[in-house]
This record gives structure tokens, C-alpha cells and sequence, in this order.
């Protein structure tokens, strides 16, 4: 290697970590908008049929706001209002706090006054919330600048996917048939992911919160949403949420709504389950349920919320690779391997 090289090379890794430094900050919205604009470069191919690639970008950036995060806010909200109320259904009042000190004054003789204490704390938290203030508006302040650059990012994406995958094809050092290969297998994980698990397990989700709701079971919103996550881990699913709801309707004396949900669950989740997954799953490659497991996993703790997503793609995506270079290992200058069929 000459010192030209070499400085060039050093040139390149100095500012692709110090790019990773600006990315990392923003990697949350930075991947939806890749995984938003995975999903929607298809429309976007069609709609350059008929119009530009500038509206036809604009129009799908329109369509992402309608379709994915307008409804990701909505669940939010309604999530964030069961919690709130299940924090209200503990009654201060039903606490009894004067028999309390009546009792622990007779059995000790220490008298004690807890609303004392309680508001001394009180008055800590709040003295604690009013200096986190800055915190949370920073917080927000934060999100709100993410999903504009989720929305910057997944419009250029979309409008300048093919220069893009024009510029990858240029710069990989492989030959073109074996990165169309790698990138067939890329694209085929990656939809099996969304549509064999991550759609499956939505639809999972809400048709169990469907019988939550129709049952009375409290903060069904809440439950449904955890079924929703629980149903993207093989072998757990829904039964973890609609089963104790079951029990619940039954212990509060509602056996017939009790052993209504239990049917409806474990049939017509049953049957989507059975059914419709290898309908969608058979069209995509087949992921081993314990790459989604570990994915699932994984991935959250490395990326947050879309390491869901991305934790069982990264590792299909990695199984993916070692095929194809298995498969064109000889012909790539190797001195072993299975060149393949």
C-alpha cells in the first residue's frame, strides 16, 4: 500500500466514523425512513409511470404521514391514556391512612403522621419534575426534529432510490449477477419479516384486542398493543394476554363473557395463525423461528423500538450473505466452497 492509499484510506474511515457520530443520535428515525421507503419504493416505481419522480415522492411522504404515523401517534395516545388510567384506579382514599396511623400508633407507640410524609415527598418529586423540565422539552424537541428528518430522509429515498442503488452497484466490488443475487436474498428477508411476522402479528394483535374489547376487559388498547409485541416472538404470542383476561372475566363472576373470549381467541387467533402465516411466509423466504426470537430480541436492545423490525433482518440478512458467498465462493478467487448449481 502507498502513502497515497493509505492517507485515503484513513481520509475515509476518520470521516465514516465521525459521520456515524452524527447519524447515531437520529439512528431511531434515520432506519423507519429506510423501512417506510422499503415498503413504499414499489408504489413509488409505479407512480414514475405517470408522473414524476419529485410528485410521486411527495405524494408517498403524504401517504407515510395518513398511513403509518398518524396511526402510530393515535395508538400512543390511546396507550398512554390506559396508563394513565390505571394509575387513577389506585384511590388514595381507599388507603384508609388514618386507620393506618391509628394502628401502627397502638402497636408501637409512635405516632406518626403518613400525610405528612407523603406530602414532604411529594413536595421532593415535584421539586425534581420541575427541574427535569428542560429534560423533556429537549426529549421533545428532539422527536419532533427526528420525524422531520424521517420525512426529509424517506422522500429523497424514495425519490433517488434508483441513483442510489445505481451508486451501491458501482461501488461494490462484486460482479453484477452475484450482487443481483445478494440482493434478491437481501429483499426477500426483509419481506419476509414485514409480511410474514411483523404483519402477521399485527393482525394477530388486533383481532385478540378485538374480543378485549368486545369482553369489557379494562384498557384493552394497552393489552392489545402488548399482544401486538408479544405475537412477534415465536412460540409466546397472544395466549400470554388473553388467557389471564379470561381468568380475569371469570374471578369477577362474567363466565359466559370468560369462556366467550377464551373461544373466540383460540380459535380465530388460532386459525390466523395457522393459516394465514404460511400463506404470506411461503411467498418469501423461510426464516428459522429462532433467527426471529434472537432477532426480535437482540435487536431491541441494540436499537430500541426498531430493532423489532430490523434485529430478525439483520441476521437474515446475515444468513443471506454467507449463502451467496458460499455459493460463488470459487468463482469470487477462493480456494474452497460449494460454487453452487
Amino acid at each position: 500500500m502507498n502513502l497515497s492509499r493509505g492517507y485515503l484510506l484513513t481520509l475515509v474511515l476518520i470521516l465514516a466514523y465521525l459521520s456515524w457520530q452524527l447519524v447515531t443520535p437520529f439512528l431511531q428515525y434515520v432506519l423507519g425512513a429506510v423501512l417506510i421507503a422499503f415498503v413504499l419504493y414499489p408504489l413509488q416505481e409505479r407512480l414514475e409511470n405517470y408522473v414524476s419522480s419529485t410528485i410521486a415522492a411527495l405524494a408517498l411522504v403524504l401517504l407515510a404521514i395518513v398511513g403509518f404515523i398518524v396511526p402510530f401517534v393515535v395508538v400512543a395516545v390511546a396507550i398512554a391514556d390506559d396508563v394513565a388510567n390505571i394509575l387513577q384506579d389506585i384511590d388514595p382514599e381507599t388507603l384508609q391512612l388514618a386507620e393506618i396511623e391509628d394502628q401502627i400508633e397502638e402497636e408501637t407507640g409512635i405516632d406518626i403522621d403518613i400525610t405528612e410524609q407523603l406530602a414532604g415527598s411529594a413536595e421532593q418529586i415535584g421539586t425534581m419534575l420541575l427541574e427535569q423540565t428542560t429534560a423533556w422539552f429537549s426529549a421533545l424537541t428532539h422527536a419532533l426534529i427526528g420525524l422531520g428528518l424521517m420525512l426529509f430522509l424517506l422522500y429523497y429515498l424514495l425519490k433517488e432510490g434508483d441513483a442510489l442503488m445505481a451508486w451501491l452497484t458501482e461501488m461494490t466490488p462484486l460482479p453484477d449477477d452475484v450482487q443481483n443475487d445478494l440482493y434478491g436474498e437481501l429483499k426477500e428477508v426483509m419481506w419476509a419479516v414485514l409480511a410474514g411476522h411483523v404483519l402477521i402479528a399485527i393482525i394477530e394483535g388486533v383481532i385478540a384486542g378485538l374480543g378485549l374489547f368486545a369482553t369489557g376487559i379494562p384498557n384493552a388498547a394497552f393489552w392489545t398493543f402488548i399482544m401486538v409485541i408479544l405475537s412477534l416472538v415465536p412460540l409466546i404470542g397472544a395466549p400470554v394476554v388473553w388467557v389471564p383476561a379470561s381468568l380475569y372475566l371469570l374471578a369477577i363472576g362474567e363466565p359466559i363473557l370468560a369462556l366467550a373470549l377464551a373461544i373466540y381467541s383460540a380459535i380465530v387467533v388460532g386459525i390466523a395463525d395457522d393459516y394465514l402465516r404460511p400463506i404470506v411466509v411461503d411467498q418469501f423466504a423461510e426464516i428459522s423461528p429462532a433467527v426471529i426470537i434472537l432477532g426480535v430480541l437482540g435487536g431491541i436492545y441494540a436499537f430500541g423500538i426498531m430493532g423489532l423490525f430490523f434485529g430478525p433482518v439483520i441476521l437474515g440478512a446475515f444468513l443471506a450473505t454467507v449463502n451467496v458467498l458460499n455459493e460463488n465462493y470459487d468463482r469470487l478467487g477462493g480456494g474452497y466452497g460449494n460454487s453452487g448449481p
